[in-house]
């Protein structure tokens, strides 16, 4: 007894708390079953999310939910230090604080190993990092954290920049401050989206925190296909075609020719989205359930027919949040063409840098700020400006789609000398006769990732069609449509459960 509380109540770093494990669904519920017996009471059903939340952090990083607290305090005193200053001076001072604060948390965990690498090969020194928060931790608690490794705890990029909102929308006057501390936790920690996404604004959640819970019978559906329709794109087909396909290739590409190079670099631009987009569908789907709606964070991002458009679709929270609290107090677009790009590279580099501390997420940050620069530049000369026709729309998409799969070799690569051999092995060792023995051999992963792609790829009309198939289907049909997925998922499953991407950012 005492060894399955120890399992269910302390965190285990070989088994965290996440969507696809069975663990989860037990603890949500339970989170249900309790939830159903307070939703109407407001304060305490906030509450309520606001521990469990916590739990769910504390099983998902272990020691590290303390920074979770930390940003909490902080900004929800900051917060309401800058409504109620009545100087503007102060009101900057206290936003610059606050930002100061979040970033430096940010860089310590997120970016030291970058910072002193790059100053020990400019100067030829030889700094060592230290983790300052094992020190404490070990000083004060008796724990034994290792001093010598700075761990990345999961999900602190999306509760930063939340915070960070949070101060600087009540600076704008875009929201006001919460009434309480327990308030500002729940918005900063809840669970479903807490560790990857998408980022909430404080001026789109904070509302919510005081309204009835409305659930209708159509929204109940919603979050039902949200939830199989994430966890179908993770276990069915992504984390399949990444165990036995693109995780080998990029593991090594050497050992590869061109065209499985090739081929496991389209399947990755799949993987990602399907990844990713698996689990904002899920924390969609059970936030929904819990009576609170979180922003669409994916459109069919592979429909872009630029650049500009590309970034409107993918990973919308984490765009729009640089667009707003970056791209338009760098001056945006309003200080002349020039500014206007510089402006925009900028934006892009930093959120290459954003995504993890290494040059190669500098590079493909950079390379997208590209593409938008040269986007911009090709507009004014562009002869198929506002051109409807059909094949005009294939080309566009065919291009951006491409280029934007060639910038994933720099996101997916472990290293910048992994991305040179595999770009090697496209270019060299491309052998058009072994595309035969190719095909044998991988089949059932090129078939699946084919069907993704073609999913992806149906009109609009169409995926509505079915979700609202789905959505009034009688309980019966969604209950089979379960079992179906669960079956699907069982074919398809691998030997140990793979973390989603963006944990890692």
């Amino acid at each position: 007894m005492e060894d399955l509380l120890k399992k269910i109540f302390l965190f285990n770093e070989n088994a965290p708390l996440i969507f696809t494990r069975f663990y989860f669904w037990a603890f949500f519920t339970i989170v249900l079953t309790i939830y159903v017996t307070i939703y109407k009471k407001k304060a305490i059903r906030n509450i309520f999310l606001f521990a469990v939340s916590l739990f769910f952090y504390y099983k998902t990083s272990g020691f590290y939910f303390v920074l979770l607290i930390f940003s909490t305090i902080t900004d929800y005193f900051i917060g309401g230090l800058v409504y109620k200053s009545d100087k503007k001076a102060s009101k900057k001072l206290l936003v610059a604080l606050s930002v100061t604060i979040n970033l430096l948390v940010l860089g310590y965990f997120k970016y030291s190993y970058l910072f002193i690498d790059t100053i020990n090969f400019i100067f030829n020194s030889n700094f060592e990092v230290i983790n300052q928060f094992a020190v404490w931790s070990n000083s004060f608690t008796g724990s034994h954290f290792d001093i010598d490794k700075i761990i990345l705890p999961v999900g602190i990029s999306f509760f930063t920049f939340q915070t960070i909102s949070y101060t600087v929308d009540i600076y704008r006057g875009r929201v006001k401050p919460v009434n309480n501390i327990l308030d500002f936790g729940f918005y900063v920690s809840f669970f479903p989206q807490l560790v990857a996404g998408p980022i909430v604004r404080a001026s789109e959640f904070v509302p919510q925190l005081y309204k009835d819970f409305n659930l209708t019978k159509q929204e109940f559906g919603l979050a039902i296909f949200m939830i199989i329709n994430g966890l179908l794109k993770k276990m069915w087909i992504s984390d399949y075609i990444a165990v036995n396909f693109i995780d080998r290739i990029f593991s090594n590409p050497q050992m590869y020719g061109g065209i499985e190079n090739l081929l496991a670099l389209y399947g990755y631009s799949i993987q990602v989205y399907l990844d990713f987009s698996g689990y904002t569908d899920i924390a969609i789907g059970v936030a929904l359930l819990l009576g609170f709606r979180l922003p669409q964070n994916f459109n069919s991002p592979y429909k872009a027919q630029n650049t500009g458009e590309f970034w409107k679709r993918w990973h919308i929270s984490l765009s729009s949040w640089l667009k707003d609290y970056l791209y338009i107090p760098l001056g945006g677009s309003k200080k002349g063409k020039f500014r206007t790009n510089v402006n925009l590279m900028i934006t892009m580099l930093l959120g290459g840098l954003w995504h993890g501390a290494s040059w190669k997420f500098v590079i493909w940050g950079g390379l997208n700020g590209i593409g938008l620069v040269v986007y911009k530049l090709w507009l004014k000369i562009s002869p198929f400006k506002n051109d409807n026709r059909w094949w005009v729309k294939f080309y566009a998409i065919f291009i951006t789609f491409n280029f934007i799969t060639f910038t994933r070799i720099w996101f997916r690569a472990d290293n910048t000398q992994k991305a040179n051999e595999l770009m090697y092995q496209i270019v060299h060792a491309f052998d058009i006769s072994q595309i035969g023995a190719i095909i044998k051999a991988y089949y059932p992963i090129l078939l699946l990732i084919i069907f993704a792609y073609i999913v992806h790829w149906l009109p609009t009309k169409t995926k509505n069609w079915y979700k609202n198939l789905f959505i009034d289907a009688p309980i019966w049909a969604k209950a089979i449509a379960i079992i179906v997925a669960v079956f699907l998922i069982y074919q398809t499953r691998t030997a140990e459960v793979q973390p989603f991407i963006y944990f890692q950012f």
